[in-house]
């Protein structure tokens, strides 16, 4: 997951007695595990999502429930020896980097390492007495954190902030890559920004690049004014859950024509991209309104919508 360009200047860096922030918005080993014979990726049994290889306690973990499982030499479906890991997190960058380069000192920073009471004070303190010479983290490690010795942070993977699923994710990917690349040069030493994708002339990118935030601004409130998304329009968005998925398709599709019958501008209902949390089933309905109204009358109608809807036994 290292490209060569991103591996000399990491051994540059060292070499010159300075250090190395690496970032990747994703914890565990890998996103999923995946078997080459016959496709079956583990799923967590309560939630409609697979489950993350963690490879320090070789376990397979879910994110949203937190459970978990030993994780199996074989497929658990088929049989096949040693599925193999998918996807790319921290803790695969962390011993990739070990493997590469063996005699630095390397250490992570994401939810799974800073559980203790001190963990998260702990990295900090060593990272900045220089005890470390790279730490690997996800967006706990760049925000408000200076290191004078840092001139190197390197992006592996910066595709997953830019396709992800929110009208907000460009916006986000630009402050997020924003704000680790602030961690190098901090003090009277040159700082380096090495980003890693497989698409180099995407447009948040090209702007970041040329540290373009009022391009990125005019982009965002052109594509967000012509779709009808915040700041033009105010968003409301109803979360229905149970365990019951054809009680709550009933009770979802009640809720949305009550919408559609007082507003004009009604989404849904829709299952979110993970449908399913412990146990329960997840329908989604959102309400658009226009910002430069009034919200008062909206409120009211919205009130009474919802409590005819607990009046119904079969959705109280």
């Amino acid at each position: 997951h290292f490209s060569q360009t991103l591996i000399d200047a990491i051994s540059k860096t060292i070499a010159a007695k300075e250090q190395v922030i690496l970032f990747q918005n994703r914890r565990g080993f890998s996103s999923f595990v995946n078997c080459t014979a016959c496709g079956h990726v583990p799923q967590c049994p309560s939630c409609d999502v697979s489950l993350t290889y963690h490879k320090q306690n070789e376990k397979l973990k879910c994110h949203y429930c937190g459970y978990h499982v030993l994780s199996h030499a074989h497929c658990v479906a088929c049989g096949t020896a040693n599925p193999k890991p998918m996807g790319l997190g921290t803790q695969q960058i962390e011993t990739e980097i070990k493997q590469l380069l063996p005699d630095v000192r390397v250490a992570r920073m994401d939810s799974d390492t800073t559980k203790g009471k001190h963990g998260h004070r702990d990295l900090i303190n060593r990272f900045a007495q220089h005890d470390l010479d790279i730490l690997v983290g996800t967006q706990m490690l760049i925000k408000g954190l200076d290191f004078g010795r840092v001139t190197l942070v390197g992006v592996v993977l910066a595709d997953g902030l830019l396709n992800f699923q929110d009208f907000r994710a460009h916006e986000r990917a630009f402050q997020m890559l924003l704000q680790v690349s602030g961690r190098a040069g901090r003090k009277d030493r040159m700082g380096r920004v090495l980003i890693q994708t497989y698409d180099k002339n995407h447009t948040v990118l090209q702007q970041l690049q040329q540290y373009d935030y009022n391009s990125m601004l005019r982009v965002q409130l052109k594509q967000r004014e012509e779709f009808d998304y915040p700041p033009f329009m105010r968003l409301i968005r109803f979360e229905l859950k149970h365990k019951n998925f054809s009680s709550l398709k009933e009770a979802a599709n009640w809720f949305s024509q009550a919408l559609h019958n007082q507003f004009p501008q009604v989404l849904g209902p829709q299952s979110p991209p993970v449908g399913r949390i412990r146990n329960q089933f997840l329908i989604q309905i959102l309400l658009k309104l226009p910002a430069s109204q009034s919200a008062a009358p909206a409120k009211e109608k919205l009130m009474r919508i919802c409590k005819r809807f607990e009046q119904i036994p079969a959705f109280r």
